[in-house]
């Protein structure tokens, strides 16, 4: 059964009818989501190269909201997501009320995304965890026992993989990523996508088990997300649960344990 995030939360007790902003800005696309206390309720995105105030007040023009929750990587982007709203913003960092521990030796260098996901994780799903992230890097996150963030496994993403190839090299085509027919190529384009999908599920199988070993535990939650979170999982027993929202509803989340005071 799920545990309450709530728990020991101002907001705990009664129903809050407040609305949040949630912003993820990663270094390809930026999610937006219009969330309330119990759920995610509409989402949209748009390149981060596009990212400015017209733009971000443009995509959220009809969503009423009385609080902008941000998780960046991009600090560039920060000051655009400063300029385009009047209603306080929460900028998350380590330093924000998670409701978890951090055990890393500095603190300050963990992707904001990956707190998120660490506080999605845990409170939705349990922990020890193991959050699996297919973004622009493929990423894993490690909760302990005792709900503390340990660190994790950044590793190159898909697209960088395979666009690195095509950059690179005189005769590889830059290439769609979807499930290869065969794990023998018989076209280069076949033999790219048998790389790079079943390549990808290897080295997911592989970390995971070394965590698992170091951690010392028989049962850990694994949750993807990301954009290719799917096409891996699809023939990865290891990946039986996909949220591809978990980075927002980690913001959600922080967002109740962190009202305005």
């Amino acid at each position: 059964m799920r545990e309450s995030f709530l728990e020991n939360s101002p907001y705990s007790g009664f129903l809050m009818p407040a609305r949040f902003l949630l912003i993820d800005v990663s270094n390809s696309y930026t999610k937006v989501a219009l969330a309330d206390a119990d759920q995610i309720l509409q989402r949209k995105k748009i390149p981060t190269a596009a990212l400015a105030p017209d733009a971000l007040r443009k995509l959220v023009a009809r969503w009423k909201f009385s609080r902008v929750i941000l998780c960046s990587v991009v600090p560039a982007c920060n000051a655009v997501v400063a300029a385009s709203f009047d209603q306080p913003i929460l900028q998350l960092t380590h330093r924000t009320n998670l409701g978890i521990g951090i055990d890393y030796p500095r603190p300050a260098s963990i992707g904001a995304d990956r707190l998120a996901n660490a506080v999605g994780v845990t409170f939705l799903y349990g922990a020890p965890a193991v959050v699996v992230d297919f973004g622009t890097a493929v990423t894993f996150d490690v909760i302990s026992p005792d709900r503390t963030y340990l660190g994790g496994v950044i590793a190159p993403g898909l697209e960088v993989m395979t666009d690195y190839l095509y950059d690179r090299t005189a005769l590889l085509p830059r290439i769609n990523l979807l499930e290869p027919v065969s794990a023998i190529g018989r076209t280069t384009r076949d033999a790219m996508l048998a790389g790079a999908i079943h390549g990808y599920r290897g080295l997911v199988r592989e970390i995971l088990e070394q965590i698992r070993a170091e951690l010392a535990v028989k049962k850990i939650h694994v949750v993807a997300t990301g954009g290719y979170a799917a096409l891996i999982a699809a023939r990865l027993p290891v990946l039986k649960t996909v949220n591809p929202d978990l980075t927002l509803e980690g913001l959600r989340l922080i967002a109740l344990r962190n009202p305005v005071s």
